[in-house]
């Protein structure tokens, strides 16, 4: 089995440390993003369970009826799909009938590719921006600042950076990745126990889509400051810098891109089974 050290996933609290400069982490959400559409959510329909025969009880207080967890996902592939270390050949083939863009047929190129989307979704669902899973998708252009007014603000020139991952992104057909998410939940659910996390993945996979959707989507020039570290930029505006660090590169992506992934990501979380109303408005 592939090092673990390799699929790590910072969850709970973690000790803060400076923000890497937008050149090096903005492409972090846009590829992480990426995966959620491409590699999309995956869930393999419960079967119906026999029910236990009743038993005997004397009467008490009526039972409230609890609603069972909510199931994302569409129908499964009829593929079996081969044991979590040697699914990369599987999973190349079943994303390639999504989307034939450059930019995901990149991310196919790396290895352990259930592992990485695992751990990129359960980091942006966590607030954190994922780094080392996403290394194929960063782009080479720098970021940069203009001034006006004695002012910093973002180029509008570094949101061209973003432009074929968020192309990537609406690439992706919603029903097709509900069937992916479908077809593949069962080593997915098998990555995520590796890393211990505590529920269910359909609603880490929900937190995440959420989380993205919530994000602002300013129209106006971002003024951007200097960190007090030194080493890249921060927002002026308080709302913009309080976002977590899953959040804030989706603003640096600019509105046209931003909207073109959240629109997509959006029609991806309706057709896994996600609730309208469990979406935050458009």
């Amino acid at each position: 089995m592939d090092d673990l050290n390799d699929y790590e996933f910072q969850h709970g609290h973690m000790p803060s440390s400076p923000e890497e400069p937008p050149r090096s982490r903005g492409w972090l959400i846009a590829g992480a993003l990426l995966l959620v559409a491409a590699a999309a959510a995956l869930y393999i329909m419960f079967g119906k369970r026999p029910l236990p025969a009743p038993v005997a009880a004397t009467p008490g207080p009526a039972a409230v009826a609890t609603e069972p967890p909510r199931s994302l996902g569409g129908d499964a592939e009829p593929v079996a799909v081969p044991p979590l270390a040697e699914s990369d050949p599987l999973v190349r083939t079943l994303v390639r009938a999504l989307s034939n863009h450059q930019t995901i047929a990149a991310w196919l190129a790396t290895n352990g590719l259930i592992r990485n989307f695992t751990v990129t979704v359960a980091n942006i669902a966590e607030g954190v921006a994922p780094a080392k899973q996403l290394s194929a998708l960063r782009p080479s252009a720098a970021f940069l600042v203009v001034e006006s007014g004695g002012e910093s603000y973002i180029d509008p020139r570094s949101y061209n950076r973003f432009t074929t991952l968020a192309d990537a992104v609406a690439s992706v057909d919603p029903a097709g990745a509900a069937r992916l998410y479908a077809t593949l939940k069962p080593r997915i659910e098998e990555a995520a126990g590796e890393l211990g996390l505590p529920v269910r993945f359909d609603r880490v996979l929900e937190q995440a889509l959420v989380a993205v959707l919530r994000t602002p989507t300013p129209d106006r020039p971002i003024q951007v400051r200097p960190n007090d570290e030194g080493i890249g930029y921060g927002f002026v505006e308080a709302p913009l810098e309080r976002l977590s660090a899953a959040q804030k590169p989706l603003v640096r992506m600019g509105p046209r891109n931003a909207r073109v992934i959240k629109t997509r990501l959006r029609e991806i979380a309706l057709a896994l089974g996600i609730p309208p109303a469990q979406l935050p408005p458009e």
